[in-house]
This record gives structure tokens, C-alpha cells and sequence, in this order.
């Protein structure tokens, strides 16, 4: 502005805004990264609660997980007979001589009474004390269930196709080998309670909390997080419970549950147990990345979340949850057993991160941290402290979905929670958002309105203005220009934000994977690009064609546009329960408040008939408001007056030069507009001219040298406050940035690294993008008042950023590039094909590098549709000795018609059969048929009528899972009649397979060993299935 320097450092100028935007983002951004990236650190106490041991804590998770401990591996095994001895000291240190459960029945599941353990360990052994504890009371404080007994039948889907398009699904049946450790809470009923007749139906004190990790791992993870910590946690916890002080008012079940990771098996086996009924509330513990904080995976309602809100570092936010909920979450846990099932409220707490490293080689203690393992286990331990002390009515009494086969736990409010710097958490019902939805969509416009119409009423509504009456005379007007910049906002945001979402296509066409080692590039080319884009619009805007209501209107439209995507949060809220719209909840909240100020600041200014009465007050309005708007004329005296004379009403107001010539930024109202010139008296001119300050600005004589517009802005601006910008980017700004931020950095980590499993490509991109808009539209409305210079080197960074994105390496030692192995023998031709799975381009590369595959023709196909993009790739491989029953020296190819053996026997006049099957060296087999069966059952299995052995669609395949090796399977298949044959018209065929898991020695599966050795090191081995080897033969009934 010419001759004039605002000293208000708070004014809306460059220098201020630009400054103290940029010092709220980076003092927001940078504690929200130091958040994302680090743990917090462990206490130096090795013991900081009574009742817990860090060291012993770390010391029996690397225990755990020194090696590959899959359901169908002997490691798994010896980990399960080592967590009965862990558990077994742990009680002696404390005082504490446990019961043995002994067998139960279960009457509300009939046919299901194998669930109970009878036994100690594998082996046989009792813990020292059973008896004697047994005779000393009947309500011991700890019992121990090995339960070896429980099975169960069921049916699920593949990976990804749930059941679409009426595709079969998959039947299992398990045998589980689950740990249950009960701790009598205060409020527990007194005895046996589970040894009833009627313990099922009947309410047993307050009812218990759980509390869950698997103690299995993958083929190819030491499971270190994924789920060791859960496990040691689970182990500290019941030591913190049975320390002296520290006896819980509500009983609690550790639960050590086996086969988690081939269908959540080991969580269904525990449905079949009577201390699933006792439950009410439920703690699971998980891990799908091997380090970094615990998040708050997903949770079933408010109430349970308010215990979790109690933890010292809570790190998690619904969004997650609702991404399970629409589906866009694909993998699965031991939570969905308990919720959907038996009917628990409860949390779901996991480790997240790096999924590169998830179920591979590096899931191990070396890749975690004494930290992770701290934030979880001292997670937990608030968690069940809130959970165990609330014996209210909250978790107890009537149903909200009235189910009568679930237990009575109360009625559950959909929650909303997020954390904020991973210290504080919000947490509230979703009805009470919804309420809030619906009050912003009706409230707010209303109240705007209403201010509108009293701006008319005081003719100060200047939005949309173009001209104003000139003394009531329609002929003749004065042009306002209010309506410069009402369209610039939308237009800008279309476009930068196009520009933005179109370089999200781009990189990922040219390189769909840098995401996955490289998000910050990402996060840095999007924020970069749609800033420097967005300022170029609207400073070029502003510039060309200047509006004193330029961030007004930015609000305005903000307002529009954040009321239209409300209008859609609130149905989600309402229809789906889906709570991830807060973020929108409390942007238009906030864009209210702001808009409303913009509002409330035209009261501020004189009414257009005012100020159409003074632009008409002189002949040559020219002159006139070129000499008003003369910041010089005003303040300071012209060559032929008295710079010492004091003005006053009769002082002339303007001074020195008539002229414009020596004002190289006038601004005059030739700009805005141009009456018509009548004969108007000048006497009555000069009476306007001379009480032009008062009528004008109502200020006296001395601050009339303060009055000015911004710039080349509309001269009736003058009078708009100039510091209520920073009420309205306080307002918009922090809290937005924070939420956003958090929620951004965590959605992004989850997803970046998920392509290679065949999850979209594109959409970790289109997510960063989408966050990096919303994180930069508050400075929207204020960036046309920043100078070049910063949006110059953050347009200078974008440049720098895509140039790395395009031609980087997306992999590193660091983020390896998962590949997916198994191999399929054929037991009777003796043919073997190792097949590789993945993105082919990355594929061929690793397999290039194999000896054993040098000069073999390379096949790549679509294996698994429920995987897009993922190509198998396969060649003839080292042939396999996963059973030793051949000679030293002689190929296992002689020896592979013996792995597994079966017969079959038709039911005559039937459409069924008995298959009796069983493997060498294993535990695990499946049945797979060439179209679907309609029924299956195990020899002496249970049944549960809550859980369908087959699906409507059918099943084509029954997976068999023993406790015992080398156990033969008794099924009887039955399948559907087709239209026009009769029963017993049709057979069936298929292939008898059985899985081998483990590679815990090197030799047993020399494909594996192989890649391993040869693989770039930008490459990590990961399983496809629950067996690393499969051997099948073929089968005609």
C-alpha cells in the first residue's frame, strides 16, 4: 500500500500471516511426526508397577520367538508346554497354587462337551499342587484349563471374496490346544461355578473381563509382535492380578489361544469352552508389524473405549475401526470371534507397523523394541484395571440387539475416539455426533441468515454487491465491486486439488510402489503441489483484480462445501454407524464460526447508501476520492499550507497537490465506478466534503489518517478490523491440523505398504492426497496474503520430490518387497512347482537370480482373483523332504507317494461318501472337492448351532486341523443333487492334500532355502497360504 506501513503486527498483511502460519503448522507438524515415529520410552525401573518385570518381560519374549512356531510345527508344541511352565512359576512366585479345570459339559451347545482340560502339559504332568489345592478350598483363586479337548466345525470364506457373486466357501474343522488361565475376581460367584449343570444360562458374579493373544506364529515370522508381545503381555498380566494387592473385583481369563492364523481357529475352539460364557468384556492383543506404538485397532462401543482412555499413552482413532466396518479392511482377528460369535464388548490392540516386516523374518526381537513391548503391556494393564474395577451396571443386564445365544454384557453406544499427541484421548457416543451433525446442518444456516438480514437492515450487506443508489436515484449508481473474488475459492480448490489428485495418478503409473519406502516423498510432493498451486490461483486472483472480501467469501464457500459433505457424514453416521466423519463434524464447526466472524465484521463498515451519498458528493469524483484515498494528502501537509496548524472541522480535508500525478499506487474511485454529473448545488457538496471523516468512518479528525484500505482493495474497506484474521485461523487452524495430521500419518502408514498383497495401488496415494488437502484448507482463505517467496521454494521442493518419485528404487534392506512361496507336489507323478507370488515386474527379478530356475521357461498367471494385480509365477523346483522316509543319498521323489494315504467309501444310492485321510509329519489336510459339498462332519466332533458347518453357497474344501501328528481324519461328505438326476446318480471329485509348515531346519524345504540365500536383499520371503509345501493326490467317488 503506497506510503503507508501497517505497524499492528498482527495485521492481515504478508509479513504477519506469512509468519504466523507458518510457526502454528511447523509447531503442530513437528511434535505430530516426533509422535508418529518414536515410542515412548520405557520406565528405567526394571519393576515399575508391583506386579511387573520389564526384563523378565523381554527376556521371555525373545525366548518365544526363537523360532518359526506355526500350529503344524513341533516348535509350536514346545512353546505351548513352555507357557504352561512360564505360567506355573509365575503363580509360585506369588504365593499362588493353582487348580487344574477338570472336564466339563456345556448344555447350551449340545454334543459339545469335549472343552475342558484334564491334563497339565502334553506330557501328562500336574503342577505340584492340584490335589492339595482342590482339598484346601472350593473357590481356588487361579485355575488352570489345558484345554486339549475342544473342536470345532465351521465355515468361512477365501481371502476377499466373503462369500460374493455366490462363491463357495471354506469349511474347517480344528482341534484346538488353547491355554485358559481364570482369576477369581472378588465379585465372582463362590466354587466350581463352571462345573454346573447349568453354568451357561447362568450369571456368574459380575461376569469376567478377557483378555487374548495366539501364541502361534506364521511359517515364515518368528512372531515377535505378531503375536509374542501379546502373549508376554498376556503372562504379565497374570502376574500383575495374582500379586498381592492387585486381586481384580471381576474375574479375569488369559487366554493363550492356538491357531490364530489360519482362520482364527484357536479363538473358535474357545467358543466351545465354559469360560467363553463367563466373559462379558474383552481385551484382544495383536501385532501386524513389528514395532512402533499399539494402536487402538477397533472397538465395539464407547463404554469399553472410556477404559482404554485411562492407558498413559493411547494412540488410535476410529477411522480404522470404520474401515473394518465398510470393508476396506480385509485382514481379520480374534476380535471378530468374540464379537460376532459370542457377543463380547471389547478392544482390538495391535501393532501396525512396518508392514513390510509383517510375517517375515524380521517379525523377531531385533526388529521391536523394549518400548513397543512397554506401551502395550502398560496399555493393557490400565485397560484391564478399568475394565475389572467397573462392576456398574454398564456391562450387565439386557442386550441392545436382544440376542438370547450371546451373553447379557448391557447395551453398547457406538463410540467416537481419537488421541491427541498420543497423551490425551476424546471419547463420545456417536448419537451425541449425530446430534451435533444435525444441529450444525440446521442451526447454522439459520443463524447466518439471520445475521444477512440484519446486515440488510442496516443496509451493510456488502456480499454480492456490484452498485449502490447514488441519493435514492435509481438512474444513477455507484459501483461497489463487492463482488470481486465470490467465485476464486471454489475455482482454485477444483484445480489445485485436481492437480494434486492427478500427480497421485501419475506416480503411480510411472512408479506404482515408492509409497512403500518413501511416504514422506509422497506426503511432501502433495502438500507442496497443491500449495504453491492453490497461492499461484489465488494470488494472481487477488493481484489482477483485489477484493476486500476475499477471505470472506473463501469462508463462505468453505462453509457450502463443508455443509454439502456434512449433509453425507451424517447420513453415514445415522444409517452405517460409521463415526470417521468427525473430522468434517469439527471442520464445519469451525468454517462456521469463522464465516460467521467474516459475517459479523461487515457491521463494521458504513452502509452502502452512506457511502454512495459521499462518492456522489463532488463533481469530479475523480478527484475527490483520489484525494481521499492519498495516504500522503492526509497525513501530511502540501507545499502552500501550514504543517504546524491543528485541523478541525472547518480545516479543508485535503491538502497539497489536486493532482494524482506524484501518487504512483492511487487508488481512486475511477476504479470502482463512475457516476453521472448533474447540477448538483456545491454549497451542499462542500458541507458533505467538509463532514466527509464523520459521515463516512464515525471517527473524529485524528483518526482520520488511520482509515485505508489494503492495497488496491475496495475504498469502503477501510474500516474492517485487521486482526480478526488470526481469530478465525486460530479457530480453523490448530485443532483441524492436529486431527487431520494424526489421523493422516496414521492412515497413510497403514496402507502404504499393503500393495504388493494385492490391495490397490493407487489408493495410498489418493488417500495422501485427500489428507494433504485437508491439511492445508485452512490456510486457504489467508494464502493470497503470502509472498512469492515461500510458495517459490515450496513449488522449487514439489519440483524435487516427483523427480525422486518417478526414479527411485522403491525398495531397500530396509522395506523389503514382500514375495509370496509355495510349493505343490504332486504325490503321484512326482511332479513339484515352486511358485512365487506378486507384482510380476518385481517377480521375475527375484526368480532370475535362482540357480535352480536358471533356463527354465518362467509361467506367470491370476492364481487367486481376490489378489488383483498378484501374478504366481512358477518352475520346477528343489524337490521338498518334509517326511524323512527315504534312504541317505536317494531323492525324496521316491518317497513321495507315501506322505499321504486315503480311502473312500460310497454310501450306496446316496450323494455321500466317508474319506478317511491322513499325512506323514503333519497335522494339517485338506479336502478339495470340484464342486461344492452340502454337508460335512468330522468323526467325533462337537456341533454348535451357532456356527454354520458349510455355507448356503457350499464349500469346496474342508481343512483339517489335528492336535496329535500323524492322526487319520474320519469324514462323511455329502453333496447336492443336480436338477434332473437322482440321489446316488452323481459322484465326486477332487484332490486329498496335506500341508507341511515348517522350516524351522534348514534342507527340509530347499525351494525356500534357496530364495532366501540368492533374493536380492530388497526382497523378503513370506507364506501364501497355511502351508509351505502341499502334497496331494487325486481322488474319483
Amino acid at each position: 500500500m503506497a506510503g503507508h506501513k501497517y505497524t499492528n503486527p498482527l495485521a492481515f498483511t504478508p509479513i504477519p500471516v506469512a509468519i504466523i502460519v507458518t510457526i502454528v503448522y511447523f509447531a503442530l507438524v513437528v511434535p505430530l511426526l516426533v509422535i508418529h515415529e518414536t515410542v515412548p520410552r520405557a520406565p528405567k525401573d526394571p519393576v515399575p508397577y508391583d506386579g511387573l518385570n520389564i526384563t523378565e518381560a523381554w527376556l521371555d519374549l525373545a525366548e518365544l520367538s526363537n523360532g518359526y512356531h506355526h500350529y503344524n510345527t513341533r516348535r509350536n508344541d514346545e512353546v505351548h508346554d513352555w507357557l504352561l511352565k512360564r505360567i506355573e512359576t509365575i503363580l509360585e512366585e506369588n504365593n499362588v497354587h493353582p487348580t487344574i479345570g477338570d472336564q466339563t459339559t456345556m448344555d447350551s451347545l449340545p454334543d459339545s462337551s469335549r472343552h475342558a482340560a484334564v491334563e497339565f502339559g502334553n506330557t501328562g504332568e500336574t503342577p505340584e499342587h492340584p490335589k492339595e489345592s482342590r482339598s484346601q478350598t472350593s473357590s481356588p483363586a487361579v485355575t488352570i484349563f489345558n484345554d486339549l479337548q475342544s473342536n470345532v466345525s465351521f465355515s468361512s470364506f477365501a481371502f476377499g471374496s466373503a462369500g460374493q457373486g455366490g462363491l463357495p466357501g471354506i469349511s474347517v474343522y480344528f482341534e484346538g490346544t488353547n491355554i485358559i488361565v481364570y482369576i477369581r475376581g472378588t465379585e465372582d460367584e463362590e466354587g466350581e461355578w463352571w462345573n454346573s449343570e447349568d453354568h451357561s444360562s447362568k450369571r456368574h458374579g459380575k461376569g469376567g473381563v478377557l483378555v487374548n493373544a495366539h501364541y502361534d506364529s506364521v511359517s515364515t515370522g518368528f512372531g515377535a509382535t505378531d503375536d509374542g508381545v501379546g502373549v508376554i503381555t498376556v503372562l504379565q498380566l497374570i502376574r500383575y492380578f495374582t500379586t498381592a494387592g492387585n486381586k481384580p473385583k471381576k474375574g479375569v481369563i488369559a487366554l493363550l489361544n492356538n491357531g490364530e492364523e489360519d482362520f482364527l481357529n484357536g479363538a473358535r475352539a474357545f467358543t466351545q469352552h465354559p469360560m467363553s460364557t463367563f466373559a462379558y468384556t474383552f481385551l484382544n492383543l495383536e501385532g501386524t508389524g513389528p514395532g512402533g506404538r499399539a494402536l487402538l485397532f477397533r472397538s465395539t462401543d464407547a463404554e469399553v473405549t472410556k477404559a482404554y482412555s485411562t492407558s498413559q499413552h493411547p494412540f488410535g482413532t476410529v477411522i480404522g475401526a470404520d474401515g473394518f466396518k465398510l470393508g476396506l479392511v480385509r485382514s481379520g482377528t480374534d476380535y471378530s470371534v468374540f464379537l460376532e460369535t459370542l457377543g463380547l464388548r471389547g478392544l482390538d490392540i495391535s501393532f501396525y507397523k512396518p508392514r513390510a516386516r509383517y510375517h517375515t523374518d524380521e517379525d523377531n526381537t531385533k526388529h521391536t523394541s523394549v518400548d513397543s513391548l512397554w506401551h502395550m503391556l502398560s496399555t493393557s494393564v490400565n485397560t484391564m484395571k478399568a475394565l475389572t474395577s467397573d462392576t456398574s451396571s454398564t456391562f450387565d443386564g439386557p442386550r441392545s440387539d436382544g440376542a438370547k445365544d450371546k451373553v447379557r454384557n448391557g447395551k453398547a453406544s457406538e463410540g467416537v475416539w481419537f488421541d491427541l499427541f498420543g497423551k490425551g484421548f476424546a471419547v463420545f457416543g456417536l448419537r451425541g455426533l449425530f446430534a451435533w451433525s444435525v444441529t450444525l446442518l440446521t442451526v447454522t444456516p439459520l443463524i447466518l441468515m439471520l445475521v444477512s438480514y440484519l446486515l440488510v437492515r442496516k443496509d451493510k450487506f456488502y456480499f454480492f454487491a456490484s452498485t449502490v443508489q447514488q441519493n435514492n436515484d435509481e438512474t444513477e449508481l455507484v459501483s461497489l465491486h463487492a463482488w470481486k473474488g465470490a467465485f476464486r475459492y471454489p475455482a482454485a480448490l477444483i484445480v489445485s486439488s485436481g492437480l494434486t489428485v492427478g500427480c497421485a495418478f501419475f506416480v503411480k503409473k510411472f512408479n506404482p510402489l515408492i509409497i512403500y519406502s518413501s511416504q514422506y516423498a509422497i506426503w511432501s510432493m502433495m502438500l507442496t503441489l497443491w500449495f504453491s498451486s492453490f497461492w499461484f490461483i489465488m494470488k494472481g486472483a487477488d493481484f489482477t483484480r483485489p477484493s476486500a472480501l476475499h477471505r470472506s467469501y473463501a469462508f463462505l464457500w468453505g462453509f457450502i462445501i463443508g455443509w454439502a459433505i456434512l449433509v453425507v457424514t451424517t447420513v453415514f453416521e445415522d444409517r452405517f454407524k460409521i463415526a470417521a466423519g468427525y473430522i468434517f463434524v469439527f471442520y464445519e464447526s469451525a468454517i462456521f464460526l469463522a464465516t460467521l466472524i467474516s459475517f459479523l465484521e461487515l457491521f463494521a463498515l458504513s452502509s452502502k447508501a452512506k457511502y454512495g451519498k459521499v462518492a456522489a458528493s463532488e463533481q469530479d469524483s475523480t478527484v475527490l476520492v483520489d484525494r481521499l484515498s492519498d495516504s500522503d494528502a492526509l497525513i501530511a501537509p502540501g507545499a502552500d499550507e501550514n504543517p504546524g496548524e491543528e485541523p478541525t472541522e472547518t480545516t479543508p480535508l485535503f491538502r497539497g497537490s489536486h493532482g494524482n500525478g506524484d501518487r504512483p499506487h492511487a487508488t481512486t474511485f475511477a476504479n470502482y465506478g463512475h457516476r453521472s454529473h448533474g447540477g448538483e448545488d456545491e454549497a451542499e457538496d462542500d458541507e458533505i466534503v467538509s463532514t466527509l471523516p464523520k459521515v463516512l468512518f464515525s471517527l473524529d479528525d485524528s483518526q482520520v489518517s488511520k482509515l485505508k484500505p489494503y492495497g488496491a482493495e475496495q475504498e469502503w474497506s477501510s474500516k474492517l478490523p485487521t486482526w480478526t484474521w488470526l481469530l478465525q485461523f486460530l479457530l480453523v487452524g490448530p485443532f483441524m491440523i492436529i486431527i487431520v495430521g494424526q489421523a493422516g500419518l496414521l492412515v497413510v502408514e497403514a496402507v502404504s505398504q499393503t500393495g504388493p498383497d494385492g490391495s490397490s495401488l493407487l489408493a495410498p496415494y489418493m488417500i495422501t492426497a485427500f489428507f494433504s488437502i485437508l491439511l492445508l484448507l485452512p490456510t486457504g482463505p489467508f494464502i493470497h496474503r503470502f509472498s512469492y517467496h515461500i510458495p517459490s521454494f515450496l513449488f522449487l521442493a514439489f519440483v524435487g520430490t516427483l523427480l525422486y518419485s518417478l526414479l527411485a528404487f522403491p525398495f531397500s534392506a530396509n522395506n523389503r518387497y514382500k514375495a509370496y512361496f509355495q510349493q505343490t507336489v504332486d504325490l503321484e507323478t512326482g511332479i513339484n512347482e515352486v511358485k512365487l507370488s506378486g507384482l510380476e515386474t518385481y517377480i521375475r527379478p527375484i526368480i532370475a537370480t535362482l540357480p535352480s530356475a536358471a533356463g527354465q521357461t518362467i509361467t506367470c498367471g491370476d492364481d487367486n482373483p481376490a489378489r488383483p494385480g498378484v501374478k504366481s509365477c512358477s518352475w520346477e523346483g528343489l524337490a521338498p523332504k518334509v517326511v524323512d522316509n527315504t534312504p541317505d543319498g536317494a531323492p525324496p521323489e521316491k518317497g513321495f507317494a507315501d506322505w499321504l494315504s486315503y480311502s473312500i467309501t460310497r454310501q450306496p444310492g446316496e450323494n455321500s461318501a466317508r474319506i478317511t485321510l491322513s499325512g506323514k509329519n503333519t497335522r494339517a489336510c485338506v479336502l478339495r472337492f470340484d464342486r461344492p459339498i452340502k454337508d460335512f462332519n468330522v468323526h467325533d466332533s462337537g456341533t454348535d448351532n451357532r456356527l454354520d458347518r458349510v455355507p448356503e453357497t457350499g464349500s469346496n474344501q474342508i481343512r483339517l486341523w489335528h492336535r496329535e501328528w500323524d492322526k487319520p481324519w474320519t469324514v462323511d461328505v455329502e453333496w447336492n443333487i443336480s436338477e434332473g438326476k437322482q440321489s446316488g446318480d452323481e459322484g465326486m471329485e477332487g484332490r486329498v492334500t496335506c500341508l507341511w509348515s515348517d522350516n524351522n531346519v534348514q534342507g527340509v524345504i530347499p525351494a525356500l532355502d534357496e530364495i532366501r540365500r540368492y533374493a536380492p536383499p530388497w526382497t523378503a520371503i513370506t507364506k501364501i497360504a497355511d502351508g509351505l509345501v502341499e502334497g496331494s493326490k487325486p481322488f474319483i467317488v
